[in-house]
This record gives structure tokens, sequence and C-alpha cells, in this order.
């Protein structure tokens, strides 16, 4: 290896570590936060086409249509 790709090979790894060593924080609860808001329609639309697509059987998009239908937005 030559010099430059070391020291890109280190700066690369304490990057790393020291993404990792800010990772271990005490506090136990993480919360999510809604950024996206998908309509019924849109959902119902994608169900039937991963349906259509054999991603789902029909089965599982009835359970998934139940489940979006049931909702309250």
């Amino acid at each position: 290896m030559s010099i430059p790709r070391i020291s890109s090979a280190a700066i690369a790894l304490g990057v790393l570590f020291g993404a990792l060593a800010g990772c271990s924080s005490s506090r136990s609860n993480v919360t999510v936060q809604e950024s996206t808001k998908i309509s019924k329609g849109q959902e119902l639309t994608d169900l039937q086409r991963a349906r259509q697509a054999g991603a789902i059987n029909a089965q599982e998009y009835e359970t998934l249509r139940q489940i979006v239908m049931k909702r309250p937005y």
C-alpha cells in the first residue's frame, strides 16, 4: 500500500470509530418521527401492484388491506 492509501484508510477508520463511540449513549429511549405521509389510496395501489407482481399472496394482500383501511388518516 502506498502512503496516501494508508492515510485514507486510517482517516476512514478514525471517523468510523468516532461515530461508533458516539453511539454508546446511556439513553435507552428512541423517538421516531414521521417524515412522510402516504395516503390510503397510494398504499392500496402499492398493495395491489405488489399482489399483481407476486410479491405478496392474496391472504397477505387482504390482511394488509384491512390494516390500511382501519387507519384513521
